[in-house]
């Protein structure tokens, strides 16, 4: 392989990916580094819902318009990467129905229902749409322009174009060690040593190791998901459903992806017992139908969980060569676009909202100590 790039990404998961592929798209000579399969890690354990307006409640005025930015992006990706790569990335409209069990759900639901895009469903509204849904909801929030995709195709969409446009993907190639000489990073891999003008991080709840390397006492804490893939032969769901932070997403090859248990601080990434038991439990609330489908798989992931649950996107704050792109918690899908197009302007020195990047630099508040 070359021993001599322009920008080292290290992390080749949906973030790595799409940093990859705006950097190609742009000419610049750019390597991804992955310890595993391209998308092994916590990009394949993703459900892939693009939830801008279920995941981002409570903060209007910054990350939810970043969020929505990100997921319009999908809606040309999704034919660019599809024509470089030839790779399907699952792009299913519909929206997502947010259940309301009781008022204090819809209350909750506020903020949300403000949205001029976001409409309130009685309980035999939603039924019109969702005729088995659970008979105990009051009602829903509807969110119809939300949407869905698979998150392995996505990443190895953006993988496969950024090769096609010239980036060089190395997976299985593990960083050992990153050591600044001069204007020059040394990168010690498990494939031998090369060298870069910039760094990206973007290796996950991984990317600690290489906070401490750079000179950074910040840390990511793990927040363990689990998910199980049901057959649904009859195709019955036609909308995304979700409830405290609960969901079944409907996929175009008429399964359901039930997910997700949120277990802060677990590093172990085999499947419990107890998670797949809650994950059923809560199915059959949502969807009572759901008893009589067929497990196709179960699965589980790492997110990656910053001291305020936003992400670290930006330069370090003593060295614009390098930057970070971590820490996206249980958005790594929805923000992939908007975070590989914003590192590659840091990057190329465009302009970048100010407040986006103020939003998510690295030294701001105060950093959990390792």
């Amino acid at each position: 392989m070359k021993t001599s790039y322009e920008v080292a990404v290290i992390g080749g998961g949906i973030i790595g990916s799409a940093i990859a592929y705006y950097l190609a798209k742009e000419q610049i000579d750019v390597a991804v580094f992955e310890e595993n399969q391209i998308g092994a890690k916590a990009t394949s354990a993703a459900a892939g819902m693009l939830g801008a307006h279920s995941e981002c409640e409570g903060d209007v005025n910054v990350f939810f318009p970043f969020a929505r930015y990100s997921q319009s992006l999908y809606s040309k990706l999704k034919d660019e990467l599809y024509g470089l790569s030839g790779i399907d990335l699952g792009y299913r409209k519909g929206g997502i129905l947010k259940l309301a069990f009781s008022d204090r759900d819809k209350k909750e639901l506020a903020t949300m229902l403000a949205q001029p895009t976001v409409t309130w469903l009685e309980a035999e509204e939603v039924r019109k749409l969702e005729r088995d849904v659970s008979p105990h909801i009051v009602g829903a929030a509807y969110i119809q322009d939300d949407i869905n995709v698979l998150p392995i195709g996505v990443c190895q969409a953006f993988a496969k174009s950024a090769q096609v446009m010239g980036a060089s993907i190395f997976d299985y190639t593990k960083v050992l060690h990153i050591k600044k000489q001069h204007d020059t990073f040394l990168i010690e891999t498990t494939r031998g040593l090369v060298e870069a003008k910039r760094v990206v991080i973007a290796s996950g709840v991984w990317s600690t190791t290489f906070f401490k390397e750079l000179g950074l006492q910040y840390q990511m804490t793990p927040v363990k998901g689990e998910c199980i893939s049901v057959t649904d032969e009859q195709a019955v769901l036609k909308h995304t459903i979700f409830h405290d932070k609960y969901y079944i997403v409907p996929r175009n090859n008429g399964k359901l992806v039930i997910g997700a248990t949120m277990k802060e601080n677990d590093w172990t990434e085999q499947v419990s017992l107890n998670g797949i038991e809650t994950l059923i439990q809560k199915a059959k609330e949502l969807l009572p139908t759901s008893a009589h489908m067929k497990i196709d798989s179960v699965w589980s992931g790492l997110r990656p969980q910053t001291f305020d649950q936003k992400p670290f996107i930006g330069h370090h704050p003593e060295d614009e060569s390098i930057l970070f792109a971590t820490g996206h918690y249980r958005n790594g899908i929805l923000l992939a676009p908007a975070t590989g197009e914003m590192i590659a302007n840091l990057i190329l020195k465009r302009d970048v909202k100010k407040e986006w990047i103020e939003a998510f630099r690295i030294d701001r508040g105060k950093p959990l100590t390792v």
